[in-house]
């Protein structure tokens, strides 16, 4: 299916609108409360994680320990990602490092 340029710009369009609707209602909606509200304060808590809690299930979701190389390469990296956490507490760091870690292995260790 081709578009013409005006679906086009519609499309963007549109998916700017509910981009910026989503990024701006929380600040609409609570713009007269207190700073320091109990329930945001608990989200601002507990959704970091259950963030990472849900992309860890949602990473691990398809590993096969029945189809060769029984998920080993997964289990590598998810240590490396926790003992490189524990050491240096840097978050960037021990994602970026786990996705290396377990490209090589998959590309050139587990083939």
């Amino acid at each position: 299916m081709i578009l013409t340029p005006i679906q086009t710009f519609v499309i963007i369009l549109m998916v700017t609108i509910g981009t910026m609707i989503t990024r701006f209602l929380p600040f609409i909606l609570f713009r007269g409360t207190k700073s320091t509200n109990s329930y945001i304060g608990y989200l601002g808590r507990v959704l970091p994680y259950s963030a990472i809690g849900l992309l860890v299930v949602y990473c691990l979701k398809d590993v096969s320990f029945k189809a060769p190389a029984y998920g080993i390469p997964e289990v590598i990296a998810v240590a490396c990602i926790a003992v490189l956490h524990y050491w240096k507490e840097n978050t960037l760091l021990s994602i970026g490092a786990g996705t290396v870690i377990y490209m090589v292995l998959v590309q050139f260790v587990f083939i």
